[in-house]
């Protein structure tokens, strides 16, 4: 996130921009402007050297309009309010575009995962739930995993749950290991979402997938599986990903104009998204420093880290090749830089349409635990495919027919489904 950039505010005003275009009331703004509940707890954790510590957690409620609330748990060193406020938020608008019946939510905690041991992640995810039980639940709000947090934690998570409430429950929590009430295809699911996406984007675009070029920012799951689904389903190939080195606090760009592997980077990867730098260039790969994926001549440019990365600044070393931009992250464009980009006819494929394969996923491995009956990987992934394809095409059209930019579509799709819900539940008239 750019230093400059408060996400709440981007996401309030990307809202405000839409809700003129519809002349919507002030009484549904005054809904949907706001969060209509958060949590702020304090978790104490003992922590391996026997000292405690004392961690800031949020959990953000925004909308339930359409069903329990749902979104990831972050754990960042950055993370604020206006942050969790922001991404949940944009879950509600996720959802609806997406077409599941669920509202948005999302949860953080303002912690660097690196510095802390196994041991003492379990203890504080299971804090988090201790705070938080009586306002979670898979009727109520779904955490899931996100930046910095694992299929693992959520396990942890799950079973702290289900011994309060002593009851297995393992519909309050997605993302779960497989074993452990998780479903097949979720670890590959927001990458291979936002692949569908682009294939859907190519299609309407008149474009060759197989003479396609991308770059990627960031290398932690999405990313990872962007790279991997852009080469298997569209035959493409990915001249670069760059990395947030977590050792050396910097960004780095690995090239390979041949096309970089991803199933190798993957494996000189860590859990943390850092590439080891060393095996990366004994394998050929040329490494830059700072943001030179960011204006490499490339078809498709794919933001697949944190908020704020593509500024009224920094949109200006994009290259005038790029045809798709693919925010496979949350939040990755400021209101400025889509403003050059809209001037530009950049085809954007905005971010909770693009990356809503994750909380598709998420929400049949919810339906899964339920009937606790499991689908196999290719069921998952097939459905999957099916609700991209629908919601992209939902969105094309209301772009298309109303004449507006790509993002305001998605908005007028999503924000339509939810007050449509709030006029049938009467909590608007109508």
């Amino acid at each position: 996130m750019s230093s400059s950039t408060n996400a709440y505010e981007m996401a309030q005003a990307q809202f405000d921009k839409v809700a003129d275009q519809l002349g919507l009331d002030q009484q549904v703004r005054d809904y949907l402007r706001y969060p209509m509940r958060e949590f702020h707890v304090r978790i104490p954790v003992r922590m391996d050297d026997g000292t405690i510590r004392v961690f800031q957690g949020y959990r953000v409620q925004h909308n339930d309009v359409r069903g329990p609330n749902k979104g990831g748990l972050r754990f960042a060193a950055n993370e604020t309010a206006d942050t969790v406020r922001a991404l949940a938020m944009w879950m509600t608008w996720k959802t609806a575009v997406a077409d599941i019946p669920l509202g948005g939510g999302k949860g953080g905690i303002v912690v660097d995962p690196s510095t802390l041991s196994d041991g003492e992640k379990e203890r504080l995810v299971r804090g988090f739930v201790k705070a938080i039980w009586k306002n979670i639940g898979p009727r109520q709000d779904v955490p899931a995993p996100d930046v910095g947090t694992t299929p693992q934690m959520m396990g942890w998570m799950m079973d702290e749950y289900s011994s309060i409430v002593g009851t297995y429950t393992p519909g309050v929590i997605t993302g779960k290991p497989l074993g452990g009430g998780g479903s097949e295809g979720r670890t590959e699911a927001t990458g291979f979402g936002v692949v569908f996406t682009i294939r859907e984007a190519m299609k309407h675009l008149g474009i060759d997938p197989s003479t396609t070029t991308a770059s990627i920012q960031g290398f932690g799951n999405v990313g990872q599986y962007v790279a991997i689904g852009f080469q298997k389903f569209l035959g493409g190939k990915i001249l670069c990903v760059s990395c947030w080195d977590r050792n050396d606090k910097k960004s780095y760009t690995f090239t390979n104009e041949a096309g970089v592997d991803p199933h190798f980077l993957k494996s000189i990867t860590d859990q943390y998204g850092t590439i080891d730098k060393d095996k990366a260039r004994g394998a050929g790969y040329l490494i830059e420093e700072g943001d030179a994926w960011l204006s490499k001549d490339v078809d498709v440019l794919i933001p697949a880290a944190l908020e704020g990365q593509i500024t009224g600044e920094t949109v200006k070393k994009i290259s005038q090749k790029v045809r798709i931009l693919a925010e496979a992250a949350n939040g990755p464009t400021t209101p400025d830089a889509d403003a050059v980009l809209s001037e530009r006819g950049t085809f954007v494929i905005p971010d909770f349409l693009c990356n809503a394969g994750g909380v598709t996923v998420s929400y049949m491995e919810g339906v899964q635990n339920d009937q606790n009956f499991y689908w196999s990987k290719e069921e998952v992934q097939e459905r999957l495919d099916q609700k991209m394809t629908s919601a992209f095409n939902s969105v094309l059209q209301m772009a298309l027919s109303k004449g507006v930019y790509t993002r305001d579509a998605a908005y007028m799709v999503a924000i339509d489904k939810v007050v449509r819900a709030m006029k049938l539940r009467g909590w608007i008239s109508a």
